[in-house]
């Protein structure tokens, strides 16, 4: 699989959006997230993204992701 290295224009807003009614909440989620990963040397074998945030984001439009406020 092709890695991408373009930056933030994927995974797009509009399909994360999807998932969660608030750029906020999307941008806090992988934040959080983002820093389990890289605290704990994680790593996802197929993921496009090259980035821990990346990754992240990825996961929630897979739908692997869930967090309630």
């Amino acid at each position: 699989m092709e890695k991408n290295n373009e930056g933030m224009r994927y995974p797009s807003v509009d399909q994360l959006l999807k998932k969660f009614d608030s750029k906020y909440k999307i941008a806090l989620i992988a934040g959080q997230l983002a820093d389990t990963f890289k605290q704990n040397d994680l790593s996802i074998k197929d993921a496009k993204c090259v980035s821990k945030v990346g990754l992240v984001l990825e996961e929630i439009i897979k739908g692997n992701v869930n967090a309630t406020f």
